[in-house]
């Protein structure tokens, strides 16, 4: 009779924990008639009135998000804290002039780059204000995943010999614009034949942070029809180029457990054609594998686990050569790269399309649009074979979510 009651209790404990993971409500920070929102479970709160705000980023224990804020115009914008504790916004500094922010994977410090100026923020209250500078001339940036470096580009210059290589950099976050602590990370030489670049952009750390890869950008006209997917190893000695694609970062994913890398491979800055998704292993010992079947193009990206990838997928239109760029109703696929099967996902309706994926545990969240960028829906489903049903309405972009 004990070990019955036993078995039953660890039933039932088991199946509770197992339940309380598959209730935990999504946690969202999103842009709607231009206002900062939060959603958690089925409850929105409106955290703006009367500005414009843009890119919400988390800190990494979801105290705070980090967005910019402005006019209509797009003018006198500057760099705000929600504080989720306080339930108030505030400037960490008088003004703080940026597009490119970024939170520690360790800490609640922010960095962000100003005018070719790296800097953190300091801490005061428990919370990030005031700042530091850490370095000068930076393009592009990164947190090393200890959260102590930087990896740090700086975009070449024309020489009367022609370009510089590209220049990457190791920069300790207390650096405070000594350069004596500051070290050359690696140089990519490129030339105008087969590898032309001036700048690395785009930073992202594999699952296990051995890899970083980057996109190797030329001059801005070629950039926005042809860029180098590149990796190298975290002590700056292996570099590899993967192959080439487009200038979006959402289009370069790691795999969330191993060093497997996804993309969107094809050049031309048109999507109507020559977009595929496609899969390399890190070390890089053979070809990127391409899963996109022939006639049609794939225009996003998200892995849902180890195995499978989804993608956002239109029919191709060779047709197409002047005049408005048709727009290409994509919709959601799952592909398994282990065995190839490939099956639809979504089912938008006529003149509706589905883009940005992003996989929450085992939900998967995508925004529905009826083509106007910035106004649409976001759906759900709660596994890969559920029901989608509708999870917020109204939004001007994807939302960008809180997950441990």
């Amino acid at each position: 009779m004990a070990i019955r009651i036993f078995l039953l209790l660890l039933f039932m404990g088991f199946s509770f924990s197992i339940d309380a993971s598959a209730e935990t409500p999504l946690k969202a920070a999103f842009i709607r008639d231009h206002q900062l929102w939060l959603k958690e479970g089925d409850k929105e709160t409106q955290l703006t009135k009367g500005t414009y705000a843009y890119n919400p980023q988390w800190s990494k224990d979801g105290q705070f998000i980090a967005y910019t804020a402005g006019d209509k115009s797009g003018d006198n914008t500057n760099l705000f804290i929600y504080d989720s504790e306080k339930k108030e916004s505030y400037l960490p500094y008088i003004s703080i002039q940026t597009s490119d922010y970024k939170w520690s994977p360790t800490s609640n410090q922010l960095a962000y780059n100003s005018g070719g100026v790296l800097n953190v923020t300091k801490t005061k209250n428990g919370r990030p204000h005031g700042f530091e500078n850490v370095a000068l001339g930076v393009s592009d940036f990164e947190w090393f995943p200890n959260g102590k470096e930087f990896i740090v580009s700086s975009e070449s210059n024309l020489l009367p010999t022609g370009w510089e290589p590209v220049h990457l950099f190791k920069v300790p976050v207390d650096a405070n614009l000594d350069t004596n602590k500051i070290k050359p990370f690696y140089t990519v030489q490129t030339n105008t034949s087969d590898l032309f670049a001036i700048d690395a952009e785009y930073f992202k750390w594999s699952p296990d942070g051995k890899w970083v890869s980057f996109l190797l950008t030329p001059t801005a006209s070629w950039a926005n029809d042809s860029n180098t997917l590149s990796v190298l190893s975290s002590i700056g000695e292996n570099f590899q180029v993967i192959g080439k694609m487009l200038w979006n970062a959402r289009w370069i994913k790691w795999s969330p457990t191993k060093n497997q890398l996804a993309f969107i491979s094809g050049e031309g800055r048109f999507y109507v054609e020559n977009k595929n998704a496609a899969v390399a292993d890190i070390p890089l010992m053979n070809k990127p594998k391409e899963y996109t079947p022939k006639g049609y193009v794939d225009l996003d990206l998200e892995w849902f686990n180890q195995d499978e990838i989804i993608v956002a997928r239109a029919k191709e239109n060779k047709k197409w050569n002047e005049g408005p760029v048709p727009t290409m109703f994509t919709v959601l696929y799952v592909i398994n790269i282990q065995t190839g099967e490939q099956r639809q996902l979504t089912f938008p309706k006529n003149k509706q399309l589905d883009i940005s994926p992003q996989v929450v545990g085992s939900t998967i969240t995508w925004f529905r649009t009826t083509g106007m960028w910035n106004k649409g829906d976001v759906w759900a489903k709660d596994s890969i074979n559920g029901p989608e049903h509708l999870w917020l309405k109204n939004v001007d972009f994807a939302p960008t979510f809180f997950y441990k």
